[in-house]
This record gives C-alpha cells, sequence and structure tokens, in this order.
C-alpha cells in the first residue's frame, strides 16, 4: 500500500497523533491511523521530536474565520432554497371569508333636497327697492306683490311716451277729418260736372233735332255739340279724380291709425316696464332666499330671491366625473331615512363638468319621506347594475398593495397565509366581485400589506 512513497513519521507520541487526527477528515483520520500503527510495529526511529504547541491566536481566527464562513454557507442555502417567512400577530390583522352572495355595483353619493320646480326671481327693470310687502320665507299667492322698486328715468320715459301717443292720435284725427273734407270738396264739384253735364247732353239733344229740321245753323249745332263732348270728358276726369282722393284720404288715415297703433303698443309696453318695478309671485309657493332691503339699488337682471313650488321635491345630486359614460336618465338609488329605505330615479343629467364634478336630478319613487325639508342632506347609494349573485371578498387595504392581482390566503389550520393569485371584478364601497382564484368558505387577509413587503408566507400567531 505504501510502496514507491517516501513517509516521513514526526509525531512524537500518541496524544499528539490524536490532537492532529481531531483536525483531519475521515479518509486522512483512515490514512494517520494506519501509518501510526505501522511505525509502532516496525519500531521505526523518529528523526526528532516535535514538542507539543499550545492554540496560538493566528489558529483561533483560522478556525473561526472557517466557522462563520460554514454558517453563511448554510444560512444562505436553507434562505435561498425555501420561501420567505414572516410571523404576524393576528390581532394586526383582518381575515375574512370569501362567500357567494348577491351583488349590485353602486356608488356612494350625496344629495340635496330642493323643491320639485322653482322658479327665481329677477329685477326686469332697474331701480331702487322703496317698499318691501313681506319678507323672506312667506308663502304667496300669484301676482302677489313681493316689493317695489322706484326707477324715475323709466316713469319720466313712460310720461314722454303718453304724450307722443297723444299727439300721434291728435294727428291721425286732423288726418281724418281732412280727408273727408277732401272727399266732400271733390263730390259737390263731382255735382256739378254732372249737372253740367246733363244740361249739355239736354241742349245738344234739341239743337239735334231742330238742325235736322233746319231750324237752326250747322255753327249752333256744332257748339252745342263740343260743349257736350267737353262735359263729357270733364265728369271721367273729375270722376278720376275723386276716386283717386278718396284712396289717397284712406290711405293717410290708414298710416295714421297703425302708426297710433305702434304708439299704442310702446305705451303699453312702457306701463308695463314701470308696472316690472312692482315685483309680484309668478306662482303660488314660498318665497325663499330674498336680497332686497329697503334703499337698495338693484340692477336690471340681478337676482332678487326665488319662488319654490311645494307641490313636491326633487334631490340634486353631485357625482364624480369618472362616471359621466355610464350614468343616464332611469338609473335608480335608495337611501336610508328614519329606519326605512326610499327609492329614487334619474329624471334629468346635467353634462356639464364643473371642477370634475357633474349633476343629476332624482326624483322620488313612490312614497316621499314625511317631514323631508328643503336643503336637507341624504346619503345614496345609486346602483350603476342590476343585482346578481357573486362570489364576494370585502374591500380593504390590501388592493392597495396588489392591485386586486393577488391575496394572502389562510391554510385549512389558519396558522398560515401565502400568496395565492385572484383576479376581481366590478366592486362597490363594501365589496369586490371575485372572478378566479377563490372559492367560497376560503379566508383571506383583507387588511393592509403596507409591512409585509415580497413576503410568501404569513405565520400566524397569536401574542
Amino acid at each position: 500500500m505504501y510502496q514507491n512513497r517516501t513517509l516521513i513519521v514526526l509525531i512524537a507520541d500518541k496524544h499528539e497523533f490524536k490532537g492532529y487526527y481531531n483536525r483531519l477528515n475521515f479518509n486522512s483520520v483512515l490514512l494517520w491511523h494506519s501509518v501510526y500503527q505501522y511505525s509502532v510495529s516496525k519500531n521505526f526511529i523518529v528523526d526528532r521530536v516535535i514538542e507539543k504547541k499550545k492554540w496560538n491566536k493566528k489558529r483561533v481566527l483560522t478556525v473561526a474565520g472557517i466557522a462563520a464562513l460554514v454558517i453563511l454557507i448554510v444560512g444562505s442555502y436553507f434562505l435561498t432554497s425555501g420561501k420567505s417567512r414572516l410571523n404576524v400577530d393576528t390581532s394586526r390583522i383582518t381575515v375574512s371569508e370569501i362567500k357567494k352572495a348577491p351583488f349590485q355595483e353602486f356608488i356612494p353619493v350625496n344629495g340635496i333636497v330642493l323643491p320639485v320646480t322653482t322658479i327665481y326671481l329677477d329685477a326686469l327693470e332697474g331701480g331702487r327697492v322703496e317698499e318691501k310687502f313681506v319678507e323672506d320665507g312667506a308663502m304667496m299667492k300669484k301676482d302677489q306683490p313681493i316689493l317695489r322698486l322706484a326707477n324715475t328715468d323709466l316713469e319720466l320715459s313712460l310720461a314722454n311716451q303718453e304724450t307722443q301717443v297723444y299727439d300721434v292720435l291728435t294727428q291721425m284725427q286732423n288726418t281724418r277729418n281732412n280727408a273727408d273734407q277732401n272727399t266732400i270738396g271733390k263730390l259737390n264739384q263731382m255735382a256739378e260736372v254732372d249737372n253740367a253735364t246733363i244740361e249739355a247732353e239736354r241742349i245738344y239733344k234739341l239743337n239735334k233735332q231742330l238742325f235736322d229740321q233746319n231750324a237752326i245753323g250747322s255753327q249752333e249745332f256744332k257748339a252745342s255739340e263740343n260743349n257736350y263732348n267737353y262735359q263729357l270728358r270733364r265728369k271721367k276726369l273729375t270722376q278720376e279724380t275723386l276716386e283717386k282722393d278718396m284712396a289717397s284720404g284712406k290711405l293717410q288715415v290708414s298710416q295714421a291709425a297703425q302708426s297710433y297703433g305702434r304708439m299704442q303698443n310702446a305705451l303699453a309696453l312702457m306701463r308695463k316696464k314701470v308696472g316690472d318695478l312692482i315685483v309680484r309671485a309668478p306662482v303660488d309657493g314660498q318665497l325663499t332666499s330674498l336680497d332686497a332691503e329697503i334703499g337698495q339699488s338693484k340692477n336690471k337682471g340681478e337676482r332678487l330671491g326665488q319662488i319654490d313650488v311645494t307641490s313636491g321635491f326633487k334631490v340634486r345630486v353631485d357625482i364624480d366625473e369618472h362616471y359621466i359614460s355610464r350614468i343616464f336618465i332611469g338609473l335608480a338609488g335608495t337611501f336610508p331615512l328614519n329606519g326605512k329605505d326610499y327609492k329614487l330615479k334619474i329624471k334629468k343629467v346635467y353634462t356639464q363638468v364643473t371642477n370634475s364634478r357633474f349633476q343629476v336630478d332624482m326624483e322620488f319613487e313612490g312614497a316621499v319621506p314625511e317631514g323631508i325639508r328643503r336643503g336637507q342632506t341624504l346619503q345614496i347609494k345609486l346602483a350603476l347594475s342590476d343585482e346578481t349573485q357573486a362570489l364576494l371578498v370585502p374591500t380593504g387595504g390590501f388592493f392597495q398593495k396588489t392591485g386586486g392581482n393577488w391575496i394572502y390566503k389562510l391554510n385549512e389550520n389558519g396558522t398560515v397565509a401565502y400568496k395565492t393569485d385572484i383576479q376581481l371584478g366590478r366592486q362597490n364601497p363594501d365589496y369586490y366581485e371575485v372572478t378566479s382564484g377563490l372559492k367560497p368558505g376560503d379566508k383571506v387577509i383583507t387588511s393592509s400589506y403596507e409591512n409585509y413587503g415580497d413576503i410568501q408566507e404569513l405565520v400566524l400567531k397569536k401574542e
């Protein structure tokens, strides 16, 4: 076994050998043990005796370094080959059970109760508040006066308009009188022409007979004939002149009447403008938001208040613009009040977006809550879908970390929670719809995962 090898034994005694023995691996131990036994049996002469040495600093550091390296290698192996774990106190987490139940997608919104009809009161004409007949909150009847404004310029314009109307009326009467007088004059002239024509015709016919009988000469007959023809032409011209004068007189009278009518309409409008200085209730209802004090000046078109029709109520709701494509007329909502649930339905959608929000009007379906008041705020669940059966997981802080892609699922004993891939669908403020990855009865952690990092498993312990 040891042929062709040179063997130098440096062992002083058996105890020295045992010291080396403890620092050798198993194969080396067998080799050294065989050498030792062979040396003893052959009575080999030892060249020199090696003195026994104690542990020095260098040897201690070497052994410590080897030991640390071994521990590091072993620890790295266990950390890289197994799943990362973290101990978690069960009192600091929320465990929820997956269940199948009715699900409806909805959003929580706030609505303000308003009258079903509101009519705004604006100043139709500017002026100074001269008198207030009622106070804010009064119940009004249609056409009941609310306040009176004073506007001297408007009143002066009314007086001038009335004067102009009277002037036009006088002018129209004068035109009619002149037309009548002119017509009378033309008629008298026509009567004279008619009479002259008749006389000329009589003389002409008489002279014609006498001329035929040779009782008179042709000169006298020709004179009567010419006079008769002249009177006929004169009558025709006078008739045409009379007709034209009468038509012109009628046109003048008609134009004057039309002008007078326009002036009358303008006067009526001016009187209405002056009448609008007294603000009246347009309908029966309650006067609200009246903003007017004695001596205060109001510009034309300025808001004075409003009349709320008390025949019913509606709810004005503000909604985030994120949902504008999913909101339409007919969507329903519910709200609790005094221990009962009441239904609302969207009747009008205002698509104008202001400050990232838009508004809808909702009206009551069925019973209206007793004692409800204008301005009251209601917390409404506005449904975006019909109610269906679905697998549900309660909402929680886990979603901010996972985005709904995975969740910590508990084992059957509830001692360990491990990562599980899932998929979520619709949601409402209370639940997420689970489309895959979980089944009814599974228990999951729904509280926040912010402190867990990339830990694969959570060991649940009670402290």
